[in-house]
């Protein structure tokens, strides 16, 4: 039956819908025709559909490809990307018209990412969340979400959003640009790390050295021992949980100061500075 569905529509441009419609899944048959009602109508153009481009950004390998694949059989022209970084390399290469943003990512949330990202006033804004309260959806659109979606998020709701909010842009009222990455940078002797956006941090004496070590090895593993040794303690009496101290307080100060550190801990290891 599936098969004979599909012959009794025109498919043949189309090769994905007639694909998984001879599969024999009514599911996938349903899904993807509910799709094309969806984008066909309104972005078919001859012959061929025209979708909107969508990034999705989730360091959740599971819910992202889940979601990718999903969008891609309901006709969206979507990608996903683990992390922030990711995204803005795509986003340079290829402005996208929509973008799917995790506000838990660990590089860069998505309430950061959204906020850059809305400099571009044409391009659509979706985060997802897994806190449903409605201070955190009043702050997403604050931060210039368009939609806020709560896990767990069905793939159809995702599609109709995307496709209410694909209908909505103005494409034509700016040009999208690609949102200044950070050109991390440590200032005035060492005492000051500037992230090229302009947020200045004043370093203490032990953020100092811990830094100024992680730069000279940029986006290697430089192992505790060598850490600790670069903050000008004895590497036998230190007590190691001190350092783990150190650069959450880091993190938390570059937080509050609107920076988003790129430094990572490796587990049984130490730590890393990335681009």
């Amino acid at each position: 039956m599936p098969a004979q569905l599909a012959d009794s529509w025109n498919f043949q441009h189309f090769p994905i819908f007639r694909q998984y419609a001879k599969w024999g899944s009514f599911d996938a048959l349903d899904l993807m025709l509910w799709g094309y009602e969806m984008f066909g109508n309104e972005a078919e153009r001859g012959n061929v559909v025209s979708a909107p481009l969508v990034y999705l950004v989730d360091d959740d390998a599971g819910f992202r490809e889940e979601m990718v694949a999903g969008l891609s059989r309901l006709g969206v022209n979507a990608h996903g990307f683990p992390s922030a970084a990711a995204l803005y390399r795509a986003y340079a290469a290829k402005p996208s018209e929509i973008v799917v943003l995790d506000i838990g990512l660990e590089d860069e949330d998505g309430l950061s990412i959204a906020a850059h990202l809305r400099v571009s006033q044409s391009i659509g804004i979706i985060l997802a969340t897994e806190r449903d309260a409605v201070e955190d959806r009043i702050v997403a659109l604050q931060k210039g979400a368009d939609v806020c979606l709560a896990k767990p998020i069905d793939v159809r709701e995702l599609a109709a959003t995307v496709a209410a909010l694909n209908s909505r842009l103005d494409r034509h009222y700016q040009t999208p640009t690609f949102p200044q990455l950070p050109q991390w940078a440590l200032e005035e002797g060492g005492w000051t790390l500037t992230d090229g956006r302009g947020h200045r941090l004043r370093l203490t004496t032990a953020e100092q050295r811990l830094l100024g070590r992680l730069f000279r090895e940029r986006g290697h593993t430089v192992e505790r021992k060598a850490l600790v040794e670069a903050m000008g303690a004895d590497v036998y009496d230190f007590d190691y949980a001190n350092l783990d101290t150190i650069v959450g307080r880091l993190r938390q100060r570059a937080k509050k100061a609107n920076m988003h550190l790129p430094l990572h801990a490796i587990r049984g290891r130490g730590f890393n500075f990335t681009d």
